[in-house]
């Protein structure tokens, strides 16, 4: 029993400080890496003007530094630097084969860095999902949408699908359609939908908003209204160009007629 005690404190003797200060390496490498990646993060934004590119940049510098952390920790406890580098890669590679749909998401999160369809504050629609870029990760993107949902989309997905950058233009064009019953004046209808986008600052002049009949409906004749306005205005006018629409339509006398349909019946003759 002595000799069973004995022989655990000369290997606690032995290894427990090898041990003691793989821990503290791998903690201090650990904050060491956080801070250093934040410095990079700090001199990329500086020097490149982009966010998306710093912080992409740090998420990479970051698992780089933690991985040589890691190795650092793992050689203190005495095993072989070279043969840990051979495990890691043969890992690396069945790890790779597994996890194809990951490695994509990374390929991807490279090319959305490299050919900026969208940056950092853009309002996107992108893999079905519309709302603001928050950050562009190795593996995902983070979205905030319109009514305040936090939502991560893999970046393979993103650039499979379309990407419509909604910010990363100087206008929009607002489509909306009023319908008139077939008994009103087309051409009351139109100068009173004209008196609404002209009374309205934040509709450009340049395009000339565009007001005129797009279809003889079943129950109605349908005027479009495509007023042009800025980005940010777009929905502040889209709202109230419907209520000012109706109300100016309404007080010019014009009827906004809903669904029906005439239904005729004939009695049967009888002999």
């Amino acid at each position: 029993m002595e000799n069973l005690s004995q022989k655990a404190l000369e290997y606690l003797a032995l290894y427990g400080f090898n041990v003691l200060a793989a821990l503290l390496i791998f903690i201090i490498g650990r904050f060491v890496a956080s801070i250093l990646s934040k410095i990079i993060e700090r001199i990329v934004e500086k020097s490149s003007k982009d966010v998306t590119l710093s912080k992409f940049v740090k998420h990479i510098s970051y698992i780089g530094l933690l991985i040589l952390v890691i190795i650092a920790a793992v050689s203190k406890l005495g095993v072989q630097t070279a043969s840990l580098v051979a495990v890691i890669g043969a890992a690396g590679l069945a790890v790779g084969l597994a996890l194809q749909g990951s490695l994509a998401n990374f390929a991807a999160g490279i090319l959305l860095i490299i050919f900026k369809p969208f940056k950092i504050g853009d309002l996107v629609e992108m893999a079905g999902v519309l709302g603001t870029v928050q950050e562009i990760h190795i593996f995902c993107s983070t979205v905030n949408t319109l009514d305040n949902r936090r939502i991560v989309v893999p970046n393979a997905k993103i650039t499979g699908d379309n990407i419509v950058n909604l910010s990363d233009i100087n206008m929009r064009r607002i489509d909306l359609v009023f319908g008139i019953s077939y008994g009103d004046d087309m051409r009351d209808a139109k100068n009173a939908l004209q008196r609404v986008v002209s009374s309205d600052p934040r509709i450009l002049k340049e395009p000339e908003p565009t007001i005129a009949v797009s279809e003889l409906a079943d129950s109605s004749v349908n005027l479009v209204c495509r007023p042009w306005v800025k980005p940010e205005d777009y929905w502040g006018v889209y709202f109230d160009v419907i209520e000012k629409g109706k109300l100016e339509l309404e007080k010019s006398g014009i009827t906004i007629p809903f669904p029906q349909r005439d239904v005729h019946m004939y009695a049967e003759k009888q002999d």
